[in-house]
Order: structure tokens, then C-alpha cells, then sequence
């Protein structure tokens, strides 16, 4: 189709990266600005829209289906990019303090690639090109500044770690302060992963002691914290939507840490009673509960250790 192969061409102009010169890219660049087959890019559109709305626009203008496990790739590999490496789009802009993971995430386009859309085709397209591509590197700039308004900020350790918002790095905060206070105050951080960077803290100092290594894979729990004065190795989820330390979940965080000999003690962390109704069904037996408006006591999926019976 037209409208696609000039989206393509726009893409090109714009310096993106090849992997996203493609006709995905393209359709979602198309779904952004609300341009149908025989709109003319003048008529291109400010909208906020959800990745599950640009899936609908493209099936139904553009005769392109994409099933619904594929916004992970449209997210992933197409608006990453368009937001993090060419500056081209915004996330939440509506509400920059909406969680990372949140199914409401709106998605729109820069107010300046807006401008420069509306004259494609024209003769001020080529004026207007070398200009946007000459403030490219400060509108990427400008954005993150913007976003990071909205972050969560705690010291560990001595270190400044910053979050992304969110009800599920909230969570983890409460961990890592509450958590450690009433259960494990000897426990070292030793791994800690943010919605929006898997890999946020790594205690490299502390992981060349008990000589690992700690790679960057989706199996990792949220958080990991040692306390070497009681050979504990504390695994924990922290649950706001994903789910709990469940039975495949407990075998597949004990065979990832296998080669550490402590003992390892699986934790889901709840922010209140009423997420911890929703997932309790499926806590592994052998497992602990802790919950952050509850935080001196937890709850024990393991009673014969406590009642001692025989």
C-alpha cells in the first residue's frame, strides 16, 4: 500500500534503526497519527493510544492482523526504539506517573515529529527534516529529564538507586526497607530488578565474595538478598500483577541458584490482603507471605516447621 511504503520512507529520513525499517514499524508509525490508506499526511493526528487500539487500527485499516501476544514485539521492538534511540514518541503523556507495566500505557507522538509529518510531500519537508534531525539528540534528552520527574528514589547501601514509577517498585521499596528491618536486618542486597530495567542493582562486590555470577535472565526473581551470618539466600517476588512464588516458579528459582549452598527461602510480597486473595491459590507450599500493610508479621506456607510435629 501507499500509505506504508511512504511511512517507510519517512522512517529511512528519520534515521531509524534497520531493524525497524520494516512494515511493522510503519503501520504503527501510521496507527500513531491516526492516518488511514487515503488520508493525506497533513491530516496526521496528536493521539494517545494503547498498543491493543494500534493492533485494532491496523487490522481494520490497513487489513493487517497481528494476534494479541504480539504487543510484546510492537512494544519491544518497534516503540522501544522510536522512544529511546530517534525520540519520536511518548509514553503516558497523560500521566507520566502511570506505572511502567500498566495495560492503560498510552503511546503518542512528539509534537515536533508531528509538525515535521504534516509536511511530507511538500516542498518544506526537506527544510523541515535537517532541522528535526539537527534537534533530535536533545528532544531524546529533553524526554528522559521529563520522565525522570516521576521516578522513586532510594539509597542502599550508600548508593542512589532510582526506580521507575509504580505500585510494583513501591512494593519492592517496602522490602527493602520494611521487609529487611523485621526479618533479615543482616541480609546484603544483593540483586534488585525495576519493571523498566531488569538489571537495576547488582551487588558485583558482593557476588565476586561468594564467587557467582548473577546474569541477566528472565527467571530472576525481583529481588535477592544473603544473609552469610545465618546462610540464608532470600528469593522474593514482589506481587502486583505478575504472580506469586508458585510450584514451577519455586523449581525454577531453585535449579537458577543451585550452585549456591545457602538456603534458600522463597518469599511472595504482597502490597495489601486484597492482592494476596487474588494469587493465593497459587503459593507454593514450603514458601513464606509477606504483606507490606502488615509488615512485623508474615504468613508461613510451611506449618510442620513451626508446630514441630512429628
Amino acid at each position: 500500500m501507499e500509505k506504508i511504503n511512504e511511512a517507510l520512507d519517512i522512517l529511512e529520513q528519520l534515521n531509524a534503526p534497520k531493524k525497524q525499517r520494516n512494515e511493522r514499524s510503519a503501520l504503527v508509525l501510521l496507527s500513531l497519527v491516526s492516518l488511514k490508506e487515503k488520508d493525506k499526511w497533513k491530516d496526521a493526528k496528536k493521539i494517545m493510544i494503547r498498543i491493543h487500539d494500534m493492533m485494532q487500527f491496523i487490522k481494520s485499516e490497513y487489513n493487517k492482523e497481528y494476534a494479541e501476544n504480539s504487543r510484546e514485539t510492537l512494544r519491544r521492538q518497534t516503540l522501544h526504539q522510536f522512544e529511546r534511540e530517534i525520540g519520536i514518541v511518548e509514553r503516558n503523556a497523560d500521566d507520566p506517573s502511570r506505572p511502567t507495566n500498566s495495560p492503560n500505557t498510552t503511546w503518542s507522538v512528539t509534537d515536533s515529529l508531528l509538525a515535521l509529518l504534516r509536511t511530507y510531500g511538500t516542498q518544506d519537508w526537506n527544510k523541515e527534516l535537517q532541522k528535526f534531525l539537527k534537534d533530535t539528540e536533545q528532544n531524546v534528552v529533553t524526554y528522559k529529564v521529563k520522565r525522570g520527574k516521576h521516578k522513586l528514589l532510594l539509597v542502599l547501601d550508600g548508593k542512589e538507586i532510582i526506580f521507575s514509577s509504580g505500585k510494583h517498585n513501591e512494593l519492592q521499596i517496602d522490602v527493602l526497607n520494611a521487609f529487611r528491618k523485621h526479618f533479615c536486618p543482616d541480609a546484603e542486597v544483593l540483586y534488585v530488578g525495576d519493571t523498566a530495567n531488569k538489571m537495576l542493582y547488582l551487588n558485583e562486590k558482593l557476588l565476586k565474595e561468594i564467587k557467582t555470577e548473577i546474569r541477566k535472565h528472565d527467571i530472576l526473581p525481583d529481588l535477592v538478598l544473603l544473609d552469610r551470618t545465618k546462610n540464608r539466600l532470600y528469593l522474593i517476588e514482589a506481587v502486583t500483577s505478575h504472580g506469586p512464588v508458585s510450584n514451577k516458579r519455586q523449581l525454577e528459582l531453585t535449579e537458577y541458584f543451585s550452585k549456591l549452598k545457602y538456603r534458600k527461602i522463597f518469599v511472595s510480597a504482597f502490597p495489601d490482603f486484597k492482592e494476596f486473595k487474588r494469587h493465593v491459590d497459587d503459593i507454593a507450599w514450603e514458601t513464606e507471605v509477606w504483606i507490606s500493610e502488615i509488615p512485623n508479621h508474615m504468613i508461613h506456607f510451611n506449618g510442620d516447621k513451626f508446630l514441630k510435629l512429628d
